[in-house]
């Protein structure tokens, strides 16, 4: 069984948000496969279902960003699953709008949901695929940043990222995860 962990803010003011592509892929993956997100759990929201043979759990932690990491704990503690079959997708400052970054390991780099998964996992190592939201303007402030949404100028960009992403999570079900960053980092 593999877990997919999107992070995002719950409520429809911060669903088109940069800081929730996390959430946007999850939703994509899950339309794809005809998952349903119909389990409130582990402090989440959760769907289930079989995505290329392999049993898939789709997790969308409802803590709001910066507690992240409670939702990761519940749902390992409940579940006794393995941090090496999780993925974490989220956004990345560091990463240009339309690209997406995976990693296996490093710091949180600033990102307060991963910051807050590290805290609650007790390791940096992890599977993460980072999705790009670039940087802000120089004087722009990063929370008012990372709470806004994408402007429109930025859809087809969004839309191949948010495609790519579910790329790269479908075929690293039955791929290592060092596979899926050689294709998948390009």
């Amino acid at each position: 069984m593999k877990w997919i962990v999107g992070l995002g803010n719950p409520g429809p003011q911060y669903a088109k948000t940069r800081h929730n592509v996390g959430f946007m892929a999850l939703d994509e993956l899950a339309r794809r496969h005809g998952v349903v997100f119909n389990q409130n759990k582990c402090k989440s929201v959760i769907g289930e279902g079989v995505i290329g043979g392999v049993k898939t759990v789709l997790i969308k932690p409802m803590t709001y960003m910066n507690l992240s990491g409670e939702a990761v704990r519940a749902y390992m503690d409940y579940y006794k699953v393995s941090l090496d079959d999780m993925i974490v997708v989220y956004d990345d400052l560091d990463t240009e709008v339309g690209k997406i970054r995976l990693r296996y390991q490093g710091s949180a780099g600033g990102h307060n949901g991963i910051k807050s998964i590290i805290q609650h996992t007790g390791t940096q190592t992890f599977n993460r695929v980072r999705m790009g939201i670039s940087r802000p303007e120089p004087g722009y402030a990063i929370v008012d940043y990372v709470l806004g949404a994408f402007p429109k100028k930025e859809g087809d960009r969004l839309a191949a990222m948010v495609d790519s992403t579910c790329d790269a999570l479908e075929f690293s079900l039955d791929h290592t995860f060092e596979q899926t960053m050689a294709k998948f980092n390009g």
